[in-house]
């Protein structure tokens, strides 16, 4: 029989018509495939994040690699210079006011043949007592050792409290008329919220071992007992500070009632006082007094990459907890 040939024999069985999809079988399907791309749009982002996170770092590791390498070649390739460290900010225990930054920039400095001077520029309204006397011990310490190598100091906007504690071991200070030169003194600060938890109906529950191990909590009263204590550390590091100022400055110094008081005067008043010797800036500091005009930074400078792994969460629960008990301790500033 030909293929053309068409059988209309009505009892003969025809094959059965293709099966068609319920609807909540196509929905299913649908599911499955929309679930399918989603997974591989995800792994695709995933993939390339991952991609350009290791490019980025390979990035930042060969950026600070040569530019530590380089830039120390460049330091121990030059003659005679003035030898520059930056005190730019708090002192504090982390940043360019730290000793664990400006002491081995110092070290460098100084022992370097080639250094004629040190010139440490500083804008800092003041910070931590024990960063500022590290410092200053260090730099008493390398100035016994090279006793041909001056510190200068040259002020820029502020040098205040602890900025002037350093400043003060400098053989000679250089400000600008208008700049803000002194602040000697101690202080320490907080909040007491006893009266507004009285109001509030709060009950404040500390339990110590040891009747003054709640001293300075903001929660609960201040006895006179510990406040007497805290005003007697102050006094005492606030002696510690007149006697750094006055063992650097000399007869310079022209002292009055008011000179250690906590106050603070302009550049031009200071000179007047002593607490400065006059006006400058690291270059006239530099071709003037150094008679080195070549100027060469030894500040430890932050890298990119660290600054960016601290603002991605390293230092991020140690500021908060600084920020709630900095008022705790004493403060030059």
């Amino acid at each position: 029989m030909s293929d053309n040939t068409r059988n209309d024999n009505p009892n003969e069985q025809r094959p059965p018509a293709p099966a068609t999809f319920n609807n909540w079988e196509r929905e299913t399907l649908e599911r499955l495939v929309f679930a399918t791309v989603r997974e591989q749009r995800a792994a695709r982002r995933w993939g390339i994040f991952f991609k350009l996170s290791f490019l980025v770092l390979a990035f930042f590791s060969i950026w600070a690699y040569f530019d530590f390498n380089f830039g120390t070649s460049d330091i121990d390739a030059l003659g005679r210079h003035t030898a520059l460290i930056e005190i730019d900010g708090a002192i504090d225990d982390e940043g360019s006011g730290a000793a664990d930054t400006v002491i081995p920039s110092l070290n460098k400095a100084f022992s370097d043949p080639g250094s004629a001077a040190v010139v440490l520029r500083i804008n800092s309204p003041g910070g931590s007592p024990v960063q500022a006397g590290i410092i200053v011990d260090e730099i008493q310490r390398l100035k016994r050792g090279y006793p041909n190598k001056p510190l200068y100091v040259v002020v820029d906007e502020i040098c205040a409290s602890g900025g002037y504690y350093i400043a003060a071991a400098g053989d000679k200070i250089f400000v600008n008329k208008a700049s803000i030169v002194g602040s000697v003194g101690v202080l320490m600060d907080g909040f007491g919220f006893t009266g507004l938890m009285d109001k509030l109906g709060v009950e404040r529950r500390l339990l110590t071992a040891g009747e003054n191990k709640g001293f300075l909590d903001p929660f609960s009263p201040q006895s006179d007992k510990q406040k007497q204590h805290a005003l007697a550390m102050l006094n005492e590091i606030h002696e510690q500070f007149i006697a750094v100022v006055r063992a650097g400055r000399g007869k310079r110094l022209k002292e009055n009632p008011e000179i250690f008081s906590g106050l603070y005067w302009t550049g031009a008043k200071a000179v007047e006082m002593g607490l400065a010797d006059g006006f400058g800036t690291v270059d006239t500091v530099a071709r003037d007094v150094v008679k080195a005009e070549d100027i060469i930074d030894y500040t430890a400078h932050e890298g990119l990459p660290e600054r960016v792994l601290k603002k991605f969460g390293a230092s991020v629960g140690s500021g908060a907890v600084k920020s709630i008990y900095r008022g705790a301790v004493p403060s030059l500033r």
